[in-house]
């Protein structure tokens, strides 16, 4: 963690994507409520919408995160892969190009990681 509180993870090409892709698809095919976009972490759809665009800006750029935008970023993710209800579910695969098997993996993946960085980053101190 640098001075200012950002971790910086390094991810590979498909981890970045799909992060990339799970902000995007809350503007597409996903159909987040309030109280959901307040759960994962954000202050309401349109703030999910605002910061997922930011947040996939700094994805494409590499750039450190905070912790909890790092744990938003992934349960958004998370949420808008697995969900037919509020997510993309089943769409996923057509809209990302990534299947559903190679998307677990990666979230796996994702999962280990970021959650080893944060905890390092904030408990390691």
């Amino acid at each position: 963690m640098d001075s200012d509180g950002l971790i910086a993870i390094e991810l590979s090409e498909d981890e970045g994507e799909v992060l990339r892709c799970g902000l995007r698809e809350w503007g597409g095919p996903a159909r987040c409520s309030e109280a959901l976009a307040v759960a994962m972490g954000f202050e309401s759809v349109a703030d999910l919408w605002e910061q997922g665009k930011w947040l996939r800006a700094q994805l494409i750029s590499n750039e450190a995160l905070s912790a909890r935008d790092w744990r938003r970023t992934l349960v958004a993710t998370e949420f808008v892969f697995a969900s037919d209800v509020f997510g993309a579910g089943q769409d996923w695969s057509i809209t990302t190009g990534y299947p559903d098997e190679q998307t677990i993996q990666i979230l796996r993946s994702l999962q280990r990681k970021i959650g080893r960085a944060v905890r390092r980053a904030l408990y390691d101190h």
